[in-house]
C-alpha cells in the first residue's frame, strides 16, 4: 500500500488525501462508512459492491466514487487476487483549487449523486489508470516538487471523473446481468422499508419472486441474508440517530429503527459496533460536548 506520507492518518483529521495503489490485502465484509470522500477504483478479482440502496457485480474498469457516509461493504470472492486502489480524501484538501478563477466544482458528483459507478473501457480506463499511477509515484517520493504533483495528479482525476459523470448520467444506469438487477429491487425495497416489521414473504408479493429465489440470489450477489442486511441496516441508522439526537433513549431509537425487543437490539449493537448501545451514546455525548 502506498500513502503519502505527508498524509498519513484521515481519522486524526491532520490529513486531507490518502492513497492505497493496486492494494491486494485482504479486505473484511463487514459494512462501514467514514466521514471523507472516496474514489475505488478495481483492477481485478471477484468483487460485488453493496452502497446504499445499490449493488453493483464489478468488472476491471469500475471506479465508483462514494461520499463515504453511506454504509457500503464489499464481498470478495478470496480464491481470485483482489487488486483495487482507493483514495480518501476530505473535501477541504480542495479547497484553494475550487477558488481559482473559472473553477470547475469538482466535488459536484459527490454532492449530487452522493454513489456512482462508473464503467471505464478503452482509451478511458488507460487514461484513470495513468494517473492513479501517476499520483503512486508522486506519493512515494519527497520534496515538495512530489508533493504539489501528487495533489496536481489527483485534481486531475476528479476533472476526470466530473467529465465521465456528466456523460454516465445522461446514459443511466445498466445492469450486468437479471441477477444484479433483481437483487438491486431486493434492496431498493428494503432500504425503503428496513424499520417495518419485514417478512420474506412481503418481498415475494412485492417483487412476484419466490421468497426462496430471492433469498438465494440476495446471499449469492451480497454474501448477506437479507435479514442480515436489514439489521445491519438498521444499526448504522441507530448510530445515525444516537449522533444527531442524543436526548434520545436507547428504547427509543431501538424502536424506531425496527426492532422489537431491546435485548435483540443491544446485542446486535454491541456485535456490529464493540460498544453497548448506552456506551455509544456516551461516547458520541462526550465527543460532541468536548
Amino acid at each position: 500500500m502506498v500513502l503519502s506520507r505527508m498524509f498519513m492518518n484521515l481519522h486524526d483529521r491532520k490529513d486531507l488525501l490518502g492513497l492505497s495503489y493496486r492494494n491486494e490485502g485482504k479486505v473484511d465484509s463487514v459494512f462501514h462508512s467514514h466521514a471523507y470522500y472516496e474514489i475505488y477504483y478495481f483492477h481485478s478479482g471477484s468483487c460485488n459492491y453493496l452502497i446504499g440502496g445499490n449493488i453493483y457485480m464489478l468488472q476491471p474498469g469500475d471506479l465508483i466514487l462514494m461520499n463515504g457516509m453511506t454504509l457500503h461493504c464489499p464481498k470478495v470472492d478470496t480464491d481470485v487476487p483482489y487488486i483495487r486502489t482507493t483514495v480518501h480524501f476530505e473535501p477541504a484538501a480542495l479547497k484553494p483549487y475550487l477558488e481559482l478563477p473559472h473553477a470547475v466544482n469538482v466535488l459536484q458528483p459527490f454532492q449530487e449523486l452522493k454513489n456512482c459507478r462508473l464503467t471505464l473501457r478503452g482509451p478511458e480506463k488507460e487514461e484513470a489508470e495513468r494517473i492513479l499511477h501517476e499520483m503512486s509515484i508522486h506519493g512515494k517520493t519527497d520534496g515538495l516538487i512530489a508533493y504539489n504533483r501528487l495533489h496536481l495528479a489527483f485534481l486531475d482525476l476528479l476533472y476526470f471523473v466530473h467529465g465521465q459523470c456528466q456523460r454516465t448520467l445522461r446514459a443511466g444506469r445498466e445492469f450486468s446481468s437479471e441477477k444484479e438487477k433483481h437483487v438491486q429491487r431486493i434492496v431498493s425495497f428494503l432500504e425503503e422499508r428496513f424499520a417495518d416489521d419485514l417478512h420474506l414473504e412481503h418481498l415475494q408479493e412485492h417483487l412476484n419472486f419466490s421468497k426462496f429465489y430471492l433469498s438465494k440470489i440476495f446471499k449469492e450477489i451480497t454474501g448477506l441474508t437479507i435479514f442480515q442486511f436489514v439489521y445491519r441496516r438498521r444499526i448504522n441508522e441507530a448510530k445515525t440517530l444516537f449522533l444527531h439526537n442524543p436526548g434520545h433513549s436507547v428504547t427509543d431509537v431501538c424502536l424506531q429503527v425496527g426492532f422489537k425487543h431491546l435485548a435483540h437490539f443491544s446485542r446486535l449493537f454491541k456485535q456490529q459496533v464493540g460498544l453497548t448501545p448506552e456506551k455509544y451514546k456516551k461516547t458520541v455525548r462526550e465527543q460532541l460536548s468536548s
